[in-house]
């Protein structure tokens, strides 16, 4: 079964720019002001409010994959690295070539993949007008097409959820939070044109999800 691991990074609209409608209706689920400033850094996490900057992709039997990257008005050349391609595009360049990509895949892997990153990933491109060519959202209780290691490590959230990063270092895998970027991170980043940078990241965390998914796959899967 081909299977193909995949990743993420999302900017967002400055809260400030959202009309006066929207802003209240994002913050009115706040139960104190302080919730409220916290909840106008969350842009990057909707839908609505969110870009798609990175995509990474790697087929976990060869170690090799593709990172689909935004460099703002730049045109960077393509260039490869640690067993990745890396591409620059819009927004809506990236998301075309991913779903013309994924067509050859049976599996997908992910941490938090079915809960963030496919819902966004779908949502997304049909807001721009481009059809998924995968449900990335299926039915949650068979990892066999969406493989979520999230829910498969907390036992579809029986046990706490850890991030991917206390999963892999408890491993023994390499974490990918070694550079300077990290999720948090990635909309400050992009402002600062650190788009290289975001998509080394992504590229990292695809790595880390792959490694991860071996020990789930030789160890805890049934």
């Amino acid at each position: 079964m081909p299977s193909v691991v995949f990743d993420i990074e999302t900017i967002g609209i400055p809260f400030d720019e959202l009309e006066q409608a929207q802003q209240e209706y994002y913050t009115k689920s706040a139960k104190s002001p302080e919730e409220a400033e916290q909840m106008k850094s969350m842009t990057a996490l909707w839908v609505p409010t969110a870009k798609i900057v990175t995509i990474a992709m790697m087929n976990p039997a060869t170690g090799k994959g593709k990172v689909y990257y935004s460099a703002g008005d730049t045109t960077p050349d393509t260039f490869e690295e640690d067993g990745a391609t890396f591409i620059a595009g819009t927004e809506q360049e990236i998301l075309e070539w991913f779903w013309d990509d994924i067509k050859r895949f049976d599996q997908f892997i992910s941490f938090n993949g079915r809960s963030f990153d496919g819902p966004m990933l779908m949502l997304r491109s049909a807001f721009l007008g481009i059809a998924a060519t995968k449900n990335l959202v299926p039915y949650r209780y068979d990892h066999k097409f969406h493989c979520d290691l999230l829910d498969q490590l907390t036992f579809y959230g029986a046990h706490r959820r850890y991030s991917l990063d206390t999963f892999v270092q408890a491993f023994g895998i390499p974490s990918p939070k070694e550079g300077d970027v990290t999720g948090a991170k990635v909309t400050e980043a992009y402002a600062e044109g650190k788009y290289t940078e975001i998509a080394q990241y992504c590229w990292r965390d695809v790595i880390a999800t792959g490694e991860l998914w071996k020990k789930w796959d030789s160890l805890l899967k049934f």
